[in-house]
């Protein structure tokens, strides 16, 4: 009983830290919730909240309204990234480290469903890396599957630890089913949002490779010197991956020399990219190669 009872009162303090970091977001056609990301007013939300143009009015903690911009958005992740146009010192969160986000973790989605301001929900991180294609052909990768309540004007808040860092920002649940809500992955958050921020779009370019993440067998993993890669399913014809010299069953270990782990880092790298050629680092039956691609541009990306 004492147990819960600390469980209880820590859940409560946690709750109070984190609520003023968290806005209701406006507009004449719907509403959601955001996440303010710096102390100068800059919000992250879901791309869906804010798709429609017009006046954003963002709700704060303590019920008082400033008016919003869009700054950007990026449809492949449904991120968007607005800014309070009067203000400063707004409270922040910080964010996971992706590595200390593990299946079983409890965690808890605060946002505005319904219309129903400062609402919380509890459950765990039930999977990470889903894959989850849109209606509109957009797919969502990375994402972090959660049994926390998520509904319609949860989209666009933070999926907390219990350390109170934000380990995803709450973006869909399945209409079909019952208990399943997803969250894009705070890491992929972050490097959207620098983007939008520094250049109001994320600029793709793409290799022309459909790719999944796995974890490594025992003697793959020492001989790659990572538990985890990208295996590359196919090349497409006349692409620069094709270009490079990749093949199928390949295994992506980095880009630029650095590791890359699952598709959304694989993104990220190539959004990153300084020029346009990249290195791959590649493992093709036990030996260790090194190629050289001239990444193509293109303005959604549904693959890498």
């Amino acid at each position: 009983m004492k147990f819960l009872q600390q469980f209880s009162d820590e859940l409560e303090s946690l709750v109070a830290k984190a609520m003023p970091a968290v806005v209701a977001v406006q507009h004449a056609q719907g509403h959601g919730t955001g996440l303010f990301l710096t102390p100068d007013g800059y919000v992250l939300t879901n791309r869906h909240v804010v798709r429609s143009r017009g006046r954003l009015t963002l709700e704060l903690h303590d019920g008082s309204e400033v008016r919003a911009e869009l700054v950007g958005a990026d449809a492949p992740t449904d991120l968007a990234v607005v800014r309070a146009e009067e203000g400063a010192k707004f409270p922040t969160l910080p964010l996971a480290d992706p590595h200390d986000v593990r299946v079983g973790q409890w965690v808890m989605a605060i946002g505005n469903p319904f219309r129903l301001e400062q609402s919380v929900s509890m459950g765990v991180v039930s999977a990470i890396n889903r894959t989850l294609p849109l209606p509109d052909g957009v797919i969502l990768e990375g994402l972090l599957q959660t049994d926390a309540a998520i509904n319609p004007g949860n989209s666009g808040g933070p999926l907390l630890n219990m350390h109170g860092q934000v380990v995803g920002l709450n973006t869909l649940v399945l209409p079909y089913a019952q208990g399943i809500g997803f969250a894009v992955s705070a890491t992929t958050a972050a490097w959207v949002a620098s983007l939008l921020i520094q250049r109001g779009k994320v600029e793709r370019r793409f290799l022309g490779i459909a790719a999944t993440a796995i974890n490594l067998p025992a003697q793959r993993a020492q001989e790659a010197g990572q538990l985890r890669a990208v295996r590359v399913m196919k090349v497409g014809q006349g692409t620069p991956a094709a270009d490079a010299g990749l093949e199928a069953d390949d295994l992506l270990l980095g880009i630029d020399e650095r590791p890359v782990t699952n598709v959304d880092d694989v993104q990220r790298m190539l959004a990153l990219a300084t020029g346009p050629e990249v290195r791959l680092d590649v493992l093709r039956k036990g030996r260790r190669r090194t190629l050289r691609a001239r990444t193509a541009s293109r303005e959604h990306s549904k693959a890498a």
